[in-house]
């Protein structure tokens, strides 16, 4: 810094503040613009390591995920989260357990050893997670996933699983479907509870009574668990036949998909299929291009971040209550939705 005062002619302490961002008001603007020219001329870094101990603060939130940062579609919850962070000057450490629970422990023990400001938790699907052991000061989110219990304050968002659901099924009914089937996934209970209920609420809205012959399940979300209960739902006469699907997941609907071609059905004019989650590599990739809902994990991972910011910067008196926010879950209009052949 010494340098730099002597070359712009200003004292050290100006030159502090400029290169800490506090020079608003108090230095000339074209001042500023001289001494940041040359910080830029000689490659000065600014010492973070000094700047914490002074003010309490490393400017680094933790992150800890079980699989995340290997699931393509769950990634964007780390490319919001790290986007958002990036933007208010903090960096975004991330340890990801690969889905091994053991390593949370240490994980979270190895963050906070690097005095982290705040933490989140990152889940790969909307479950129950339970609260790791840091000190009441640090703010804490978790991001898709509900804290197991409430013995300290913990900010959470998931998806609006319901209201995605029933937005999917409405969409359907508003094309003409009556006969409408769903497959669900028995492996993520959560979002089967709550995506089955907003599939019976859309059909009861409607006056249409849930029938349980059109409910089938698979046991996992993906395409090859989908091929047995498609039989099931598809290879029927055809009064007794869906004309339209909710599909659990994306992935479940290409299941059903390779089946009504199987069964020489024309999507969407034999049958129309609306799936979920928006793994556009999926939904894209079908022909016709899937209708589905949009699971919102970018926003959520900007929404957690600026949660644990506000908790960082927030005066004791100033904290509220853990906020658990749903988050809408929009629906994405392609070419697998049409009128059933017998809508009049």
């Amino acid at each position: 810094m010494k340098d730099i005062a002597a070359e712009v002619g200003v004292s050290v302490s100006a030159v502090s503040l400029v290169l800490n961002g506090r020079d608003a008001g108090r230095i000339n603007p074209a001042v500023a613009h001289r001494i940041r020219s040359y910080a830029d001329a000689f490659g000065y870094v600014p010492n973070q390591l000094a700047r914490s101990l002074k003010s309490k603060q490393t400017q680094t939130i933790g992150l800890v995920s079980d699989r995340v940062a290997t699931v393509p579609f769950s990634s964007h919850m780390l490319a919001g989260a790290q986007e958002t962070a990036w933007r208010h000057g903090y960096l975004l450490m991330l340890v990801d357990t690969g889905g091994n629970d053991t390593v949370q422990t240490p994980a979270v023990q190895s963050l906070l050893q690097r005095n982290i400001d705040a933490l989140i938790v990152a889940a790969t699907y909307h479950r129950q997670v339970e609260i790791p052991q840091v000190p009441s000061t640090t703010p804490i989110a978790f991001l898709d996933g509900r804290p197991s219990t409430d013995e300290r304050t913990v900010d959470y968002v998931v998806p609006d699983e319901e209201q995605g659901a029933f937005d999917a099924v409405q969409h359907l009914i508003d094309a003409g479907h009556r006969r409408i089937g769903f497959c669900t996934v028995s492996a993520y209970p959560i979002a089967d509870r709550l995506r089955t209920r907003g599939y019976e609420r859309a059909l009861a809205a409607a006056g249409i009574r849930p029938d349980p012959s059109l409910m089938v399940a698979a046991e996992d979300a993906s395409t090859r668990f989908a091929i047995a209960p498609a039989r099931t739902l598809l290879d029927r006469p055809a009064e007794k036949r869906p004309t339209a699907v909710f599909c659990f997941g994306d992935q479940i609907a290409m299941g059903f998909y390779h089946v009504a071609r199987a069964l020489g059905l024309t999507i969407p004019s034999d049958l129309s299929i609306v799936g979920f989650d928006n793994q556009e590599f999926v939904a894209e990739a079908l022909e016709p291009g899937l209708t589905t809902v949009q699971l919102p994990h970018r926003a959520m991972g900007e929404w957690a971040v600026e949660r644990v910011l506000g908790r960082i910067t927030a005066a004791p008196h100033q904290r509220h209550d853990p906020t658990g926010l749903r988050m809408h879950c929009p629906l994405v209009v392609r070419g697998s939705v049409s009128m059933p052949r017998d809508h009049s």
